[in-house]
């Protein structure tokens, strides 16, 4: 019969090797500190547009991570809405995503706040607020109940594999009661990173919701990640880097929970994707500071508005190469318009020509 993690007689008193851990987290906090050096030379704009990104993309990937799709824009305008940054996008309200936004904000923006059942539960009822995931009422702003044993699993009727068990439902308040306390224990001795990992590790163990574990779950990893970082401003998304791994990320996870006690396999593989979510970031602050200087460079020089909009997108990652028949598709304009936006760049020394010529000329930054 298999033994789950939460089975074994010492949890929750999971254990890790440190040792193992020095040169993973030297790394990953040297990443840490390139971006929050490279955050400083923004301006208070691109700092804010950056954690907007940011945050969009945490939210919709958690999301997707479980398979649900968000709506970019809605999410986009309501993080921008509520936290009162700036948006020339067009203002979508969804009342369901309006909600799933609160909690992440939630989250991040009062990390030092405690954690507890009534904060949960109102991000539970955020997510769920019909009561119901898709055709089947489940318990909102509680404590799973009944339907034991909870199993995740997958396959065809008949052929079911049972990836995991979770503790009966009639544990769950003592076990979600010691992880809260463990949760805002500051005397703590532990790295804050690897807090975040194996708190990570412990809620999807304890499964206290009818659904909505994995989104609870990350959001309260980002509430600590913020808290390692001491700022509501969130410049990485965990997310997105679970999402590019996430066949693995539920591998690693089944594997740690059929396991002994001992997680260092999971909180090593948490910090590398940690790592890689970090650097993600950091490769793309380098675009936002090539955009910075740019418009710093040229505060001077005349430019249409089509101009600064393929200028934008050439800075952000132009999808493809540009040449005149994108540019009056982008901007809706004219050949010949497109012709005179682009000669006038390239005689200001912004944009040059490929070599080719003819229909196969393209145009580049002279940055």
């Amino acid at each position: 019969m298999q033994t789950y993690l939460w089975q074994n007689s010492k949890w929750p008193q999971m254990v890790w090797n440190d040792a193992r851990m020095g040169g993973l987290l030297a790394e990953v906090n040297m990443l840490r500190g390139q971006l929050s050096g490279r955050l400083a030379m923004l301006g208070m704009k691109e700092q804010n547009d950056s954690m907007l990104d940011t945050l969009t993309q945490e939210i919709i990937h958690s999301s997707e991570i479980e398979g649900e799709q968000l709506n970019r824009d809605s999410v986009r305008s309501s993080v921008a809405r509520q936290l009162g940054l700036e948006y020339d996008g067009l203002p979508m309200k969804d009342h369901h995503i309006e909600g799933v936004v609160q909690v992440m904000l939630d989250a991040t923006q009062n990390y030092s706040a405690r954690l507890s059942d009534e904060r949960l539960f109102g991000w539970h009822a955020a997510l769920f607020p019909t009561g119901y995931s898709g055709p089947y009422k489940i318990t909102v702003a509680g404590w799973r109940v009944g339907y034991e044993p909870m199993q995740v699993v997958s396959g065809a009727f008949g052929h079911l594999k049972v990836h995991f068990e979770a503790p009966p439902s009639s544990v769950v308040p003592k076990m979600m009661g010691d992880f809260m306390a463990w949760v805002d224990d500051d005397a703590l001795d532990m790295d804050p990173l690897v807090k975040a990992a194996v708190a990570h590790l412990w809620f999807v163990t304890v499964h206290p919701f009818d659904d909505g574990n994995g989104r609870i779950c990350r959001t309260v990893t980002e509430m600590l990640l913020s808290r390692a970082d001491k700022t509501e401003k969130r410049f990485y998304s965990l997310s997105s880097a679970i999402l590019s791994h996430r066949k693995e990320y539920y591998e690693k996870l089944e594997s740690a929970q059929k396991g002994g006690i001992d997680v260092t396999k999971w909180v090593e593989w948490f910090l590398i994707t940690l790592k890689d979510a970090i650097a993600s970031s950091l490769s793309k602050t380098e675009g936002v500071v090539r955009k910075t200087r740019f418009y710093d460079k040229h505060r001077n020089t005349p430019l249409n508005e089509r101009q600064r909009k393929v200028l934008n997108m050439l800075f952000d990652g132009f999808d493809g190469k540009l040449n005149s028949s994108k540019w009056y598709k982008i901007n809706h304009c004219s050949q010949d318009t497109a012709s005179r936006d682009i000669n006038d760049l390239i005689a200001k020394g912004i944009l040059r020509s490929t070599s080719k010529g003819g229909r196969s000329t393209h145009y580049e930054l002279c940055e």
